[in-house]
């Protein structure tokens, strides 16, 4: 591969968009019964008073104003507040700081309690969050269950120069039985996210979890490197802590057989696969397969009020794939997602898809009528070439962050407000502190940024308070223009000389030094402070929009969007042609979490599939087909170009 920077050609409105080449078992608190009857009655008072006119959801798990213990267990519910003792599974302590009003809430005999919440002014996991009104202030767990070299460079350092993507990663450990094998990721997995971590995102005004999820999340087809199946367990006991402290969590997958990018994030370095080259159908119905599965995982009661957002598809390449290609893949997955699920609020997931490296403003009247697609947009100033303006000076408004902070209002703040009128919902699913491409193997692993800046910006350790409140300063303006937002990442790991080399990119750090402020809050506002006239949305959406009315997208657009689409780009044969994958194997049900405390009755509807009408058989190649390289799709040596089409029965 080249060692050129991969970025997307097309235009764009504003600037260029990012492309990375980036049970719990609560030890309880012993309380006296007097004890959990004040505590009672405190969260009663609370919980009353926070967002009395919210339509409580169908799926609670009890009373919001009483976390109590099932009937006929003596388990009994904790919960705490600011300054209270956590026990985590090891036997670890830590004090709970969460100044904002956030209230955990840890219930052994119904593992599925949603009465806790981040702070005062996010609704309760168990009341319904208003799109317009509430706003997400969200963080990206990215490196952690998909690895990327800047996020977790001390593991490619170790493998250098063959790692430069999960896949070649793999290989590499896979053939260093010494070091642990692929029992590496595990080891990743178990460290690098932990419920500390998820305890001090609460802490620190955020209320929401972006994971990236690998389709080996799910399995592996032979020929896949990828260690599989493994990550589920570590996503569903991030969940149990997401729960705990009342943190909603949008699921991105993001990773697609095949490459929707070809960057090294979605598995491995290549031309995309995806509805695109030879093994470009077959990918897309693989990747609806594994859709579909997660859908029925996050559709189940236990886990809708948890998972309000599903981002089906992570930075599809829209510019290799093609519109009208991409929208026919949505309009499907949309209609498989919401057979499974019903429509309207409550049903199932919000469908999140990305703006594919395009203008906000082109995704304008997007299939009207779906039920609740929103649109994931990921602004960055980092990969749009060399701009040396300084941070660290006054700009017109007498603010610190000189052109930065005007430029982020200016660019991103007019096109999300109209986007939220023209499209529908629409949120900031990356973006980070930096305004350029600096940062330890930030462009890929080996790969060195030419930005002349860089030894400034990666010395975070001596970073003056000026730079500081330049960066701050242009924080919040970033925060103010996307209004709901998830910062890329929560943490950034040490490479193996022990530094932090990508350290504007990790929230965590930017707390504790202070260029990320500790209160999300303080950032509204800021484009006016800046010298800007806002341009405020507001807040009312389409009724479809939001699933506030049941609606149809409209004939015109279905019978121009068919599936499968009659092209499919660089391709060496018709549609008709490709090969295809058949739905003829055994339906894979994602594993549920176990909890020993709990009664059978809180947790024996809780298997893995939502919709017990969905029965047709998973998705596996056709006996007696060859079929090309799933990331290259060549006819080479014995996969040669067909002259019949090599298909079976499906229905995806």
């Amino acid at each position: 591969m080249s060692s050129t920077p991969l970025r997307p050609s097309s235009e764009h409105e504003g600037p260029p968009h990012k492309t990375r080449t980036k049970r719990w078992r609560i030890g309880a608190v012993v309380v006296v019964l007097i004890a959990v009857v004040v505590a009672a009655v405190v969260l009663g008072v609370i919980f009353g008073v926070v967002r009395r006119d919210k339509k409580q959801s169908s799926s609670s798990s009890s009373s919001p104003s009483s976390p109590s213990s099932s009937p006929g267990s003596d388990a009994i519910a904790t919960t705490g507040g600011d300054g209270s003792t956590i026990t985590t599974a090891n036997g670890t302590q830590f004090i709970y700081n969460n100044p904002f009003g956030g209230i955990w809430v840890s219930d052994p005999a119904n593992p599925f309690n949603n009465d806790a919440r981040p702070n005062s002014w996010t609704p309760a996991l168990n009341t319904s969050w208003t799109w317009g009104v509430d706003r997400v202030y969200g963080v990206n767990l990215g490196g952690w269950l998909v690895m990327e070299p800047f996020i977790t460079p001390s593991l490619y350092d170790k493998y250098a120069p063959d790692a430069i993507d999960e896949w070649t990663l793999s290989v590499a450990m896979a053939n260093d039985p010494a070091s642990g094998g692929l029992g590496q990721l595990e080891t990743h997995y178990d460290t690098f996210v932990t419920e500390q971590d998820i305890a001090q995102m609460a802490g620190a005004g955020l209320n929401w979890i972006r994971v990236p999820l690998p389709f080996w999340a799910i399995e592996t087809w032979e020929g896949e490197p990828f260690l599989a199946k493994t990550s589920w367990t570590y996503f569903l006991r991030m969940l149990e802590w997401a729960r705990k402290y009342g943190m909603r969590v949008c699921l991105d997958l993001h990773t697609i057989p095949g490459s929707q990018n070809g960057y090294n994030h979605s598995g491995r370095l290549s031309p995309v696969n995806f509805l695109s080259g030879n093994m470009g159908l077959a990918n897309a119905q693989r990747t609806l397969y594994y859709i579909r599965v997660l859908t029925e995982f996050i559709s189940q009661p236990a886990y809708r009020d948890l998972i309000p957002i599903f981002g089906i598809v992570n930075e599809a390449l829209l510019g290799v794939i093609g519109r009208d290609q991409l929208t026919s893949f949505y309009l499907q997955a949309h209609t498989m997602i919401r057979e499974i699920t019903g429509f309207g609020e409550g049903n199932g997931p919000y469908i999140a898809i990305h703006d594919g490296f395009q203008s906000l403003s082109s995704w304008a009247d997007f299939l009207q009528g779906s039920d609740r697609i929103m649109l994931d947009t990921h602004p960055y100033f980092s990969f749009g070439g060399v701009d040396t303006a300084p941070m660290a000076v006054l700009n017109g408004a007498g603010k610190l962050g000189g052109k930065w902070p005007l430029q982020a209002c200016s660019a991103w703040g007019p096109s999300m407000n109209t986007s939220q009128t023209a499209f529908g919902v629409t949120f900031a699913g990356e973006w980070a502190a930096s305004p350029n491409n600096c940062g330890y193997f930030l462009l890929g692993a080996g790969t060195t940024s030419s930005d002349p800046q860089c030894p400034e910006y990666d010395d975070y350790q001596n970073y003056n308070d000026t730079m500081k409140g330049a960066l701050l300063n242009y924080v919040q303006a970033t925060m103010d223009a996307q209004q709901d937002w998830f910062f890329w990442t929560w943490k950034i790991g040490p490479n193996m000389a022990g530094v932090i080399g990508s350290p504007l990119w990790s929230y965590q750090l930017g707390l504790q030094e202070g260029w990320i402020p500790a209160d999300p809050r303080t950032a509204v506002g800021n484009c006016e402070a800046n010298g800007l006239t806002p341009v405020p949305f507001n807040g009312t959406y389409a009724p479809w929009a939001t699933g506030e009315a049941t609606s149809t997208i409209a004939a015109s657009s279905t019978s121009s969007f068919p599936w499968p689409p009659p092209t499919i780009s660089n391709a060496d044969v018709p549609v008709s042609l490709m090969p295809t994958y058949t739905s003829t194997a055994d339906i894979i049900t994602m594993p549920a979490a176990t909890f020993t405390s709990a009664p059978s009755s809180v947790t024996a509807s809780v298997d893995g599939w939502f919709d017990p009408q969905d029965t047709t058989p998973g998705v596996t190649a056709v006996a007696g087909c060859t079929y090309p390289d799933e990331y290259n799709g060549l006819f080479t040596g014995t996969i040669t170009v067909p002259t019949a089409p090599c298909t079976g029965p499906t229905s995806l």
